[in-house]
């Protein structure tokens, strides 16, 4: 309730005072190290909300009482494992001008306020509505870490011969992905490995184990379908279409005529691993 309540708190322009904790401010800094001006330590126009811990130890602590088109000056020490190595450790000193103030203007818990947030008249409603949600989650979360443990520990108990070849293409995929991530965020592998100073090898170096676990989980889930004759029928298949179609908000027919031969292949694949993963679930010793 406290999170939806400030998801959709009043924000209020603030002229007659200094900062305080909790304030939403706009501010110019430039920051030195050694009286010299250092890369990455300028931003003008930069939002910052005090208190929420995402400059340095000591820095929004500084900006309290800061009053509008002052300039303050923050003195700070860069931890020892920051990520720029030549910061590391090394105090510096901000030159900070506040712009703007903003205070977020909370309001009431009351059925107005479930009104205004929801489709329910009622605050008990929307408490209600809220609780069947949270358990829900909790349940399937719950549901989800069994199953991991489960499957974790028929795959450290199996012995499996795991072509290298495998392993290194699930990290080139792994890596790919990646890159995808970083391009959505408007970077790219190349500057992120520069940014990190780390090369090539570095890098598939550090997804190799945990590619290996993925190869074994894959080979060992494949085994135990084939000596229990899991499969996936025609109706299944449909059925799972359908909901898939129902989740995108799209007509059945309409989407499966949409689906290409491998995305198909791709949904029944991953029915036929959820009904293994079902299949060794309903027979753990521990369940």
């Amino acid at each position: 309730m406290e999170a939806l309540r400030n998801k959709n708190a009043r924000i209020i322009d603030i002229t007659d005072r200094p900062v305080k904790m909790g304030d939403n401010t706009t501010i110019d800094f430039k920051g030195f190290v050694d009286d010299k001006q250092f890369d990455g330590g300028t931003a003008e126009d930069y939002k910052l909300e005090i208190g929420s811990d995402q400059f340095i130890p000591g820095f929004e602590e500084q900006l309290v009482g800061a009053s509008i088109g002052n300039e303050v000056d923050v003195n700070v020490t860069f931890p020892e494992d920051y990520r720029a190595e030549e910061l590391a450790g090394k105090p510096a000193i901000f030159k900070v001008t506040v712009k703007e103030i903003k205070e977020k203007e909370l309001l009431p818990l009351d059925d107005e306020f479930a009104k205004d947030v929801s489709e329910f008249d009622t605050l008990d409603e929307l408490k209600e509505d809220i609780k069947k949600k949270k358990t829900e989650e909790a349940e399937h979360r719950a549901l989800h870490e069994f199953e991991d443990n489960v499957i974790k520990k028929v795959v450290e108990n199996a012995e499996v011969d795991i072509p290298q070849v495998m392993v290194d293409n699930q990290v080139e995929s792994m890596i790919r992905d990646f890159d995808y991530q970083l391009r959505y965020q408007g970077l790219d592998l190349d500057s992120y490995m520069k940014y990190m100073n780390i090369g090539h090898e570095e890098l598939h170096q550090s997804y190799k184990e945990t590619a290996l676990d993925r190869v074994k989980t894959q080979l060992v889930l494949d085994a135990v379908a084939k000596a229990e004759n899991i499969s996936v029928s025609e109706a299944e298949l449909e059925a799972e279409i359908v909901k898939t179609a129902e989740q995108y908000k799209q007509e059945p027919e309409k989407f499966k005529k949409s689906l290409r031969e491998r995305d198909i292949e791709y949904i029944k694949d991953g029915l036929e691993v959820q009904k293994t993963i079902d299949f060794l679930v309903e027979n753990s010793a521990s369940k």
